[in-house]
């Protein structure tokens, strides 16, 4: 029998230089997506008559819009870099439509809450509103499409199936930290979103896994293997905790968001380390590429060989 043979690439060497980006991203991940989620969460929560609720997730998108130019720069160097990013708009570029989202997100966002607050322009004030909930949404997701717009393949050929992740993932951040700042008896929504976003989240995840064959080994070995499986117990559990208790008591409400919040961030480490993992080891690269010449769907020596013979 001839053992199987591993793809290699020339001296074993990495066919692909690993991210350069640093351990600020995931977090700005998380931000983002609690940031958009949330301002979704509060004007629903307002067209419903929630104020309790509306007002708490309005502040926790502002927080989040916040925090993301702050962790976006830091992982840039200065902010002239972030500035020179939103001097053009390229829309075939993930990287220049994310920054002027992030950047309008946090302009309505700010004056959606500024009016809340002092109760002055109402009615621009509502315009706001409606715009931050609006670009929210893919606030809370375009930056799976960032990097499923790289060559790394972890995150490239999971590009059908990432977004879905991260909406699911924004969704339970954005309710977990309403749930936990809000009294027991307006957080109803809050909770259910907790819920349900950490079930499409853990679910989306493992079909990714699962439709990315040999390329899911990233999301299931080594160090972001681990953060993986981590990231599934963890929402599961913080959910668990807030539909089975969130509803009678307001510490278990807290402990519950706070151990789902745990599972959401390592979930957006365990695809930011996946990433590293698939760019440096060849197969991921070498094995996909000789399978799709053999398949006919590319040019390659071994297809030329092939139609040789």
């Amino acid at each position: 029998m001839v053992p199987r043979a591993e793809p290699q690439s020339y001296y074993g060497q990495p066919v692909l230089k690993e991210p350069v980006w640093t351990p600020e991203v995931p977090f700005y991940f998380y931000t983002g997506g609690l940031g958009g989620a949330s301002a979704g969460l509060a004007l629903l929560a307002e067209a419903r008559g929630n104020d309790e609720l509306a007002r708490r997730a309005w502040l926790i998108a502002l927080a989040g819009v916040s925090a993301s130019p702050v962790l976006l720069i830091s992982d840039l160097g200065k902010p002239s870099r972030f500035l020179n990013m939103l001097r053009m708009f390229k829309v075939t570029s993930p990287m220049s439509v994310g920054s002027w989202i992030l950047a309008a997100s946090g302009t309505v966002t700010a004056a959606a809450v500024a009016s809340d607050i002092t109760g002055l322009y109402p009615r621009a004030g509502r315009v706001a509103k409606v715009a931050s909930a609006v670009l929210g949404m893919p606030l809370s997701t375009y930056t799976a499409g960032l990097v499923a717009n790289t060559s790394v393949p972890a995150w490239h050929n999971a590009r059908f199936t990432l977004p879905f992740v991260f909406a699911g993932s924004s969704a339970a951040s954005a309710g977990a930290a309403a749930a936990a700042l809000t009294p027991l008896r307006h957080a109803a929504p809050a909770r259910r979103l907790a819920v349900g976003g950490a079930v499409v989240s853990v679910g989306a995840a493992l079909a990714m896994e699962q439709s990315l064959g040999e390329l899911g080994e990233p999301y299931k070995k080594g160090l972001s293997g681990k953060l993986s499986r981590a990231s599934g117990a963890l929402s599961l559990v913080g959910a668990g905790i807030v539909a089975a208790r969130g509803r009678r008591s307001r510490a278990a409400a807290i402990a519950g968001s706070a151990v789902l919040t745990a599972g959401v961030i390592t979930e957006r480490w365990a695809v930011f380390r996946a990433g590293f993992a698939s760019a440096g080891d060849p197969k991921y690269t070498v094995g996909p590429q000789r399978a799709r010449i053999e398949r006919g769907e590319t040019r390659g020596a071994v297809r030329r060989a092939q139609a040789g013979a």
